[in-house]
């Protein structure tokens, strides 16, 4: 009747079990992000992590009964704007650990891959948030400025699986509407990362990669699309030891043919039409102007059929059909995108001012995301459920439908037994109505099965 309100008991048991699983507080703590008095990190983070399965903002909640029981206001705003915690590192442990667990229930041929992309993250009414600028969303639908930041994101996905790896708010020093405040302290890792979001997205893609490497997470590609599939970038993934596939732009990108130096559209009037493949106009190695060997696939445009598009790769060794397949899974991460602004309140759920704040918050809806795609993951692979699986898998196939049928039918003659005479006739009669409407070719495979009056 007394009602518990431990600080171990801020999340549904559901999520519990998988906070134990992925070592969410163990990661916590590893980064750095504790506090020496008053509500530990650990609490305060799941509690903001649960705000989401309860429908309710942080508003809201303070205005609840809850509110008695719960920290104040400020203590918060004071955990999501600390620039000394390395939420980083912490995203980083956290998607290098669950990586390592998706990637036992995956196959070793399977291509693991690492895709980059950007996305808005639009502020648009606001005045005085740190580092806000005006960009613009090159997206084909909208094609328009806003106040805010872009947000280059590094994810991990299998074909099934998607998990962030790290992301970074690119502002920007042109366009910039307010700078970075001179009350940070520069030792901080709050202030490094305001000095990257003055970077652009090709100075901080290496890094990134890098980053990821040495946190153990494999993967054989990198994904992008045509605006980062640039040569320079290129080459810079290529000596880190990954392939790229990316599509590409018909820009003042040069490829090297016979010792010529022609253009996209030249290259495409250069490769050898392929014919008998759906969709796949022609193909052709070269190499790019910085010495990169590359193999160039055109494919055939949905959305007008008399333009196409092209398709590089820098592993040479895949097939035309290949490389679509692989370059198709780069399509994860706009659900993601998709998905943290729709449904899991990306830059909607707290309006701080300070870039700390979005950092942090930005994280937590981050790992919100990984922990819903592992329990997804578990709930849909039939590999979690361990040896039990494959030994019913092997009993069933010994037996062919018939025999089945067949011992489907002696369970429920043994059941009518336990049942009055009046239900045995019912039954028995819906059985019989049922043998007699099964098709001719069905009763010559049935021999053996008769319903007894």
């Amino acid at each position: 009747m007394i009602t518990d309100n431990s600080q171990n008991k801020q999340l549904p048991n559901e999520l519990t079990f998988i906070f134990k699983e992925l070592k969410v507080l163990k990661h916590l703590r590893k980064a750095g992000i504790t506090k020496s008095f008053g509500f530990s990190c650990a609490y305060i983070f799941q509690l903001i992590f649960s705000l989401i399965f309860e429908h309710k903002n942080w508003f809201q909640t303070l205005e609840s009964k809850k509110s008695n029981d719960l920290p104040a206001k400020d203590v918060v705003y004071r955990f999501l704007n600390q620039p000394t915690f390395a939420w980083r590192r912490f995203l980083l442990f956290l998607s290098a650990y669950t990586i390592g667990k998706v990637t036992r229930l995956t196959n070793h041929k399977r291509p693991k891959v690492l895709i980059l992309d950007d996305s808005s993250y639009e502020r648009n009414r606001s005045k005085s948030v740190e580092l806000l600028a005006r960009c613009f969303d090159h997206a084909s639908q909208k094609m328009r400025f806003y106040k805010g930041f872009r947000m280059l994101t590094l994810g991990w996905s299998d074909g099934a699986t998607f998990i962030p790896v790290d992301f970074s708010l690119l502002s920007s020093k042109k366009s910039q509407v307010n700078g970075i405040s001179s009350k940070i302290d520069k030792r901080s890792s709050g202030y490094k990362r305001r000095l990257e979001a003055l970077q652009t997205a090709p100075e901080q893609i290496p890094n990134m990669i890098k980053r990821a490497l040495d946190a153990g997470i494999d993967a054989s590609y990198v994904l992008m699309d045509t605006w980062f599939t640039q040569q320079p970038l290129i080459k810079s993934i290529k000596e880190q030891g990954l392939d790229v596939i990316g599509m590409v732009k018909n820009l003042n990108q040069r490829y090297l043919v016979n010792g010529k130096r022609v253009s996209l559209k030249e290259l495409y009037r250069l490769a050898k039409p392929i014919t008998g493949k759906k969709g796949i106009l022609r193909s052709i190695h070269t190499t790019q102007a910085n010495g990169v060997q590359v193999k160039v696939v055109f494919v055939q445009n949905r959305n007008k059929k008399s333009d196409w598009l092209a398709i590089l790769s820098t592993d040479l060794t895949l097939g035309d059909r290949e490389i679509i397949r692989v370059y198709g899974m780069r399509w994860d991460i706009e659900v993601f995108f998709k998905t943290t602004k729709s449904l899991l309140k990306l830059q909607k759920e707290f309006q701080g001012r300070s870039y700390d704040t979005l950092i942090s918050h930005t994280t937590i809806v981050f790992t919100r995301y990984i922990v819903l795609s592992w329990q997804n993951r578990c709930s849909t692979d039939q590999r979690t459920l361990g040896g039990i699986f494959y030994e019913l898998c092997d009993e069933i196939g010994d037996l062919d439908w018939a025999a089945a049928l067949q011992q489907l039918l002696e369970l429920i003659e043994d059941a009518l037994k336990k049942t009055n005479k009046n239900m045995q006739k019912l039954i028995k009669s819906q059985l019989q109505q049922w043998f007699a409407n099964l098709p001719s070719y069905i009763k010559a495979y049935l021999p053996v099965l008769v319903c007894e009056s």
